[in-house]
C-alpha cells in the first residue's frame, strides 16, 4: 500500500515592519512546493501591518508556536521588521532550538545582521544580507556579496529582488532541484537582474503629482503578483489603492496568504467619480482573474476608463479573463502566461515578459512581476524614478 508523506513544515514569522516582498515570496513559493506554511505574527495580534501598508492577517501567534517542530523557519527583512523579529524572545527561542537540533533556518536582507547573528547563530558561517547591513554582521560571520550563500544550515540573502532566488534556494533544500525546476519554469523566473519592456505605439502617459492606481483583489488573487506590485509601486510614492471585489476587506490569495484591502471596490468607484485614476492594474491567479473578469462594477471602471485614454494592465490570466474577455485589448497587442495565450486574439507578443500597447501595459505572470511593476513606474514616472527604485530593490540593470 502506498503511504503518503507529511508535508514539510515551514515556520515564517512576521511583525510590524516586516518587507512584503520577502515574506510573501518565500511564503507563496515554497506552498507551491507542498509545504505546510505557517505565517505566524511576532505581535500580539493577528493582524499585521507591514512595510508600505500591506495588511496581513497571519494564521498564528509566533507565541503558540513553541510547541511545533519545523523542518524550516524564514525570517523576512525589512526595517524595522527584521529588528522587531530579532527582539522577539520567544521567537528567538524556537529557532534556537530549532537550530541546536540540525534544523534549516533562512534569513534575508537586514533579518540576518539583525536577527541571526546577533542570536549568535551564523558565527563561524558565511553569510550574505542587504549592502546597508552587511556592515552589522560581527566578527564571527564572513561576508559574502552574493544573492543566496548557502553555509550548511543557514541561508541567506540580500533583498527584495532576490527573494525569488532565495525561496527557490529553500525548496531546493527541502525537496531537491527537480522540484525546482517544476516550480520556476511555470512561474517564468529569470535570475538576471534588470527589466525590458516592448513597447509598441508609444504615447506618453498623462500623469500630473502623485500617480492613482487601483489595484482590485479577489480571493484567489496570485499574492507574489499583487504584493510585489503594490510594494515596488508604494515605494515610488504612488498612491495604491487596494480594492476588494469580495463581499469583505479581507482576501484569501491563490496560495493561502490573508490580504485585507484598503476599501471595498464600490468605495473606490464612488472616489473616481470625484477625481481620475492614472492607472488600474488587475492581477492573476486562478479563480482570481475569472472573479474580477466577472465583476460588472470593475469593468464598467475599467471601460470608463479606457474611453477617457488612461492607461489601464493586467498581469498573467487577468489578461484574458478581463482584458480580453471584456474588448479591451482590441487593436492591442499583449502577452500573458503562455497557459491563457490561447485565449488573446493576438498572442504573437506572448514571448515578451512586458507588453505595452499605448495605454495598456501587460505581464506574463509571477516571475514577471517586478520587471512590470518597475515598466509601470518608468511609463509614470519615468525612467530617472524607475532606475532609483530598481536599484532600491537590488534589482539592477
Amino acid at each position: 500500500m502506498a503511504t503518503s508523506h507529511s508535508p514539510k513544515k515551514v515556520l515564517v514569522p512576521i511583525v510590524a515592519g516586516t518587507e512584503p516582498v520577502e515574506a510573501s515570496v518565500p511564503i507563496d513559493i515554497l506552498r507551491r512546493a507542498g509545504a505546510d506554511v505557517t505565517v505566524a505574527s511576532a505581535g500580539d495580534a493577528l493582524l499585521v501591518e507591514i512595510v508600505y501598508g500591506v495588511k496581513i492577517i497571519a494564521d498564528a501567534l509566533v507565541a503558540d508556536c513553541a510547541a511545533a517542530s519545523y523542518d524550516l523557519i524564514v525570517l523576512p527583512g525589512g526595517v524595522p521588521g527584521a529588528a522587531n523579529l530579532g527582539g522577539c524572545a520567544a521567537l528567538e527561542g524556537i529557532v534556537r532550538r530549532h537550530a541546536e537540533k540540525g534544523g534549516l533556518y533562512a534569513a534575508i536582507c537586514a533579518a540576518p545582521p539583525l536577527a541571526l547573528a546577533p542570536w549568535g547563530l551564523l558565527d563561524g558561517h558565511k553569510a550574505t544580507a542587504h549592502p546597508l547591513f552587511v556592515e552589522y554582521f560581527p566578527p564571527e560571520v564572513t561576508a559574502v556579496d552574493a544573492n543566496v550563500v548557502v553555509d550548511g544550515n543557514a541561508v541567506t540573502s540580500r533583498g527584495p529582488a532576490t527573494s525569488t532566488e532565495f525561496a527557490l534556494a529553500l525548496v531546493e533544500r527541502l525537496y531537491g532541484k527537480e522540484k525546482v525546476e517544476q516550480i520556476a519554469k511555470p512561474m517564468l523566473v529569470r535570475y538576471e537582474a534588470g527589466y525590458s519592456m516592448k513597447e509598441l505605439n508609444s504615447v506618453q502617459w498623462q500623469c500630473s503629482g502623485t500617480p492613482k492606481v487601483l489595484l482590485p483583489v479577489v480571493n484567489g488573487s496570485e499574492e507574489m503578483e499583487a504584493i510585489t506590485i503594490i510594494d515596488a509601486l508604494r515605494r515610488a510614492n504612488a498612491k495604491v489603492v487596494v480594492a476588494s471585489v469580495e463581499d469583505g476587506v479581507e482576501i484569501a490569495a491563490l496560495h493561502g496568504m490573508r490580504i485585507v484591502a484598503d476599501v471595498m471596490l464600490d468605495d473606490a468607484a464612488a472616489d473616481q467619480s470625484e477625481t481620475q485614476l492614472d492607472l488600474i492594474i488587475m492581477t492573476g491567479g486562478m479563480p482570481g482573474a475569472e472573479t474580477l473578469g466577472g465583476s460588472e462594477k470593475l469593468v464598467a471602471l475599467l471601460k470608463k476608463q479606457a474611453e477617457a485614454n488612461r492607461p489601464y494592465g493586467a498581469i498573467g490570466a487577468a489578461t484574458a479573463h478581463v482584458l480580453q474577455s471584456h474588448g479591451l485589448l482590441t487593436g492591442r497587442k499583449a502577452t500573458t502566461c503562455a497557459s491563457m495565450a490561447v485565449l488573446l486574439a493576438d498572442a504573437s507578443e506572448c514571448e515578451n515578459r512586458v507588453v505595452v500597447d499605448g495605454n495598456v501595459i501587460t505581464s506574463r505572470g509571477p516571475g514577471t512581476a517586478m520587471e512590470y511593476a518597475l515598466a509601470v513606474v518608468e511609463k509614470l514616472l519615468g525612467r530617472v524614478e524607475a532606475r532609483r527604485l530598481a536599484e532600491d530593490l537590488l534589482f539592477f540593470a
